[in-house]
């Protein structure tokens, strides 16, 4: 009988996991039947952009965590995927920092060739997986929202690829029920024109905080104020942005700070990070583990060391994104169709995980945190036939990207750095980015 697999989920994990088989499936190999569900209407994940905040139209919560105008804060040549290149995308070579819109075109670019829509049945939720154990399969209770319609089907592995940047970490501090301007978080951030003029503080040290205040900057926001738990971010801020210690409190229009101080502010923005949330797993399958490098009970981070037949797609902090996502979903295929093994003994998963874990411990910077995650790309490509890529010439592009950072945290988008997939340099944007006020496609590709 024909394994039945299920996808949870539609963004960039889930489609690399549709890509995987897909592939297998080219080069003559009998596949499992795939089934892939996707809440919204349309794929892409995060990258399915919309202007809904809190509910959808079907009062499911909003998936979305992009805003208007964002661009790439990681240079493309170290995400570029090793088998659809941008330059086979687009018929040239493109600026090294795309705007949202090109790189939701460039993702979409690849499954649209593939043929893989078909597999995913759009508008339809997870409300429970439950594993069988007299039968040794998974029961998926799913929503078809469209039409209202429950029911549960089965499946012999389950794949989530449902991300964990969309449940919003949100703290509370004292005074927030009285100020009197408007509090959010980075997840309902949509766009920075709303806070022109305005005086903005952003709690948080990390790449929310840093990319949602340079937009408002960019856009005319008064000033900017920062303010960290732990240490700053450190940049060469504008003259008109300052980083502070922890608030401590506010009240109708003043927020006071660890050291002392206070500032005076008409909107308050926490980009104070994201939960690993799986409503629809129970506690036997559920994941639970921090926003880092090396994930919790995952053997080679992507199988559940509790239950090796249900595995997770990107749930790991990230350098690496598009091509680390295609390398755990052809090792998750491989698995899944016996071409590669996963150990029956328990403690060698977990075994895995510690060491993973402690290698990641090992490292004193990010520098060291980039070629941790290289070293894992490489060590899941090794073990599929998915095409090989110059990986230390990613982290390069990376290390790059961060001393431009250093140097100048508002023009490190106008460098440009050179495709590992095809060897070629990408072009100057023709526009600075901080002058360059549209992010729609033809705006960004025009000569």
């Amino acid at each position: 009988m024909t394994k039945r697999v299920a996808i949870i989920g539609a963004g960039p994990s889930g489609l690399a996991q549709l890509r995987a088989f897909q592939s297998a499936k080219a080069k003559g190999a009998d596949i499992p039947e795939i089934v892939c569900f996707e809440k919204q209407s349309n794929w892409g994940g995060l990258w399915n952009y919309t202007w809904r905040t809190g509910l959808d139209e079907h009062g499911e919560p909003v998936h979305c965590s992009m805003y208007r105008y964002l661009w790439s804060n990681g240079p493309k040549e170290g995400l570029e995927f090793a088998d659809y290149s941008f330059e086979e995308h687009f018929g040239k070579q493109i600026a090294s920092y795309p705007p949202r819109a090109v790189l939701f075109d460039y993702i979409e670019g690849r499954v649209k060739k593939a043929g893989v829509r078909d597999l995913i049945r759009f508008s339809t939720t997870i409300r429970m997986v439950t594993y069988n154990e007299d039968r040794g399969n998974f029961t998926i209770t799913a929503h078809d929202l469209k039409n209202d319609r429950m029911y549960s089907e089965d499946f012999d592995n389950v794949i989530v690829a449902s991300g964990h940047f969309s449940v919003p970490n949100v703290p509370e501090y004292p005074g927030f029920d009285r100020f009197n301007g408007r509090v959010l978080h980075a997840h309902d951030f949509r766009d920075a024109r709303e806070f022109a003029g305005k005086d903005l503080l952003l709690l948080g040290a990390s790449y929310s905080a840093e990319d949602i205040g340079s937009q408002c900057w960019k856009y005319g926001a008064k000033s900017i104020t920062t303010c960290y738990r732990s240490a700053p971010m450190g940049f060469k801020w504008p003259d008109n942005w300052q980083e502070v210690q922890q608030l401590v409190r506010v009240d109708e229009n003043t927020a006071y700070f660890a050291d002392g101080s206070s500032k005076k502010v008409d909107a308050i923005i926490l980009c104070t990070g994201y939960k690993h949330h799986f409503p629809f797993l129970p506690d036997d399958l559920r994941l639970k583990t921090k926003n880092r490098l090396a994930t919790a009970d995952l053997y080679k981070g992507v199988a559940y060391v509790h239950n090796p037949k249900i595995f997770f797609l990107g749930m790991q902090d990230q350098w690496f994104t598009f091509n680390m996502f295609d390398a755990q979903a052809w090792w998750v295929r491989d698995a899944i169709m016996g071409r590669l093994s996963i150990p029956a003994d328990k403690a060698v998963l977990e075994k895995d995980v510690v060491d993973r874990v402690a290698a990641e411990d090992a490292g004193a910077d990010a520098h060291d945190a980039i070629h941790y995650q290289g070293e894992y790309v490489k060590e899941l490509i090794a073990e599929t036939d998915y095409p090989s890529f110059d990986v230390d010439g990613a982290c390069e592009a990376f290390f790059e990207w961060k001393d431009h950072k250093k140097a100048n945290i508002m023009t490190f988008r106008d460098n440009a750095y050179r495709s590992v997939i095809t060897g070629t340099m990408a072009p100057v944007h023709h526009t600075p980015w901080k002058d360059a006020l549209e992010d729609t496609m033809e705006s960004y590709l025009k000569n």
